[in-house]
């Protein structure tokens, strides 16, 4: 199938969903966590099929993303149903005006009608996205990388016999089967047909939508996060904040890639940052993180290498850590606001006046105070799977729940009102 016809064919079907009740919507989310279940050696068969064709082509960390297992699967599954149990975003009385005349004006979220994700070679994100969009009321149109196709098709087939066990069309979650460039610019650029375009992916991919996209676009995901430790920061805290931050997932948008530390405390806190990313990490046979720091910095480390200009301007997505150092809060705000993408930030600290001055001025959609950069996620801020992290400011921003993937319209009521 074209990609044409398949975002003709999802807009057709998409007026099926928007009238749906939220027991409707629920029951076909239910059937699809099951179908997904039922299809777990079908999804695992495909996705090796990726991991071989991607091995040597793509980093381990990358791999990683790529992988799947019974237990990822069953993550899926329970996603989906997480989303099953959430309040509907659809039919909320937003708001209600009483005008003098006796007019009544409800404000009531309804469906975008049709989202479009665009995403590279993390699989799970086709349940998430399309549980996300049955229970906002909207069809969806799934377009993945192709270092990921052949398990985006086995989970999307899935999808599909959970949304016909429940009545409902099949033409509700299309995954389109074209991965060149062209069938991305097809989606951009189907004015009348999409409603809402969601790319999820590098810079390159985020660049091309916006630069591109005759749809409304959301600017989601690269995250070049960083932690700043401040002269008063508690170390114990800040080490453990730091190593996960860093570690736990390097290849995900809200892992750190920078740490600025207060000249205060870098004597004391560098080498034991070093020993936790590197030292101890090796110790448990671990891939230790490679430091690249600046030359006040490089003074007290011994297995550092010298940063670049570019390494504070990167999405490493790998087990690398660019270190900065400053003389105060105030050069490490300044210091975020012109290299940050706006994603994630946090200030590791026990001083009230730091923690206020870095929450007002760092202009992230995510700003944390003692607490890992990993939290920015859908399921960790209580908003079920999420479609993505906006780094904007207009519609949405930070992590893409239902409420996100809603619209509004204007219901009036009158009584033979004219004006």
């Amino acid at each position: 199938m074209t990609t044409q016809e398949i975002i003709k064919r999802t807009k057709i079907a998409s007026s099926e969903l928007c009238t749906a009740d939220t027991d409707t919507k629920n029951t076909a989310l239910e059937k699809m966590a099951e179908a997904v279940l039922n299809a777990a050696d079908k999804i695992i068969a495909a996705n090796s099929d990726d991991m071989d064709a991607a091995r040597g082509k793509i980093s381990e960390v990358m791999l990683d993303r790529l992988m799947l297992n019974k237990q990822r699967i069953q993550s899926m599954a329970d996603g989906i149903r997480q989303v099953c149990s959430l309040e509907d975003p659809v039919g909320r009385v937003l708001e209600t005006i009483t005008r003098p005349d006796g007019l009544i004006i409800n404000k009531v979220s309804v469906p975008m009608g049709v989202i479009a994700i665009i995403y590279e070679s993390r699989p799970n994100v086709t349940s998430d996205a399309a549980a996300l969009a049955v229970k906002s009321g909207s069809a969806c149109i799934l377009r993945c990388g192709k270092e990921a196709h052949a398990s985006a098709k086995a989970i999307t087939d899935a999808l599909k016999d959970g949304l016909e066990g429940a009545g409902l069309s099949r033409d509700l979650v299309m995954l389109v089967d074209d991965t060149s460039r062209q069938s991305s610019l097809q989606l951009m650029c189907a004015k009348g047909y999409i409603d809402l375009l969601i790319p999820r992916g590098g810079p390159g991919l985020i660049r091309a939508c916006v630069e591109n996209a005759t749809v409304p676009c959301i600017e989601t995901g690269t995250g070049i996060c960083h932690i700043y430790v401040d002269r008063d920061a508690d170390i114990d805290k800040a080490l453990k904040i730091v190593n996960n931050a860093k570690t736990s997932r390097p290849s995900v948008c809200n892992a750190a890639e920078v740490c600025i530390v207060h000249s205060a405390v870098s004597a004391k806190f560098l080498p034991m940052l070093e020993k936790v990313l590197i030292d101890d990490r090796i110790s448990m046979g671990l891939k230790p993180v490679e430091i690249r720091a600046d030359k006040k910095a490089l003074k007290y480390l011994k297995n550092a290498k010298t940063a670049e200009k570019q390494d504070f301007d990167t999405e490493f997505l790998d087990y690398i850590l660019a270190i900065k150092t400053v003389d105060s809060v105030q050069q490490a705000t300044e210091h975020i606001l012109n290299h940050s993408t706006g994603h994630s930030d946090a200030i590791i600290t026990e001083n009230k006046q730091a923690e206020l001055y870095f929450t007002s001025n760092v202009d992230s959609a995510a700003v944390y105070v003692n607490a890992s950069t990993r939290f920015t996620d859908g399921g960790e801020f209580g908003l079920g799977c999420e479609m993505g992290i906006s780094t904007q400011k207009l519609h949405a921003r930070g992590p893409m729940g239902l409420k996100e993937l809603t619209t509004y319209k204007y219901i009036i009521t009158g009584n033979g009102n004219i004006r």
